[in-house]
């Protein structure tokens, strides 16, 4: 899964944001914080082809039950799509 071009990630005093770019500034007014969920999603999106291969991912580092992860996956990437960074 690519992401598009249109945030920058940055790390700032221990958070991790995401940052509108160019035209997508004028479209999408604020910033958002990511969890430490969030960063690791973001981390595989380049390497992964689907939400299932995520949720393998999550449940190989986190201690946490199918249903959750699937549950989190989804609604993460919902997010995602609707701010157009996927």
């Amino acid at each position: 899964m690519q992401l598009k071009n249109n945030y920058i990630i940055r790390e700032i005093m221990g958070d991790t944001l995401l940052i509108p770019d160019g035209e997508h500034l004028f479209e999408f007014n604020g910033i958002i914080t990511l969890n430490e969920l969030g960063v690791f999603i973001l981390k595989l999106l380049p390497d992964v082809e689907s939400e299932d291969e995520i949720v393998k991912n999550i449940l190989e580092e986190y201690e946490v039950d199918e249903a959750t992860a699937k549950k989190d996956v989804c609604d993460f990437m919902e997010q995602l799509r609707a701010i157009k960074i996927i």
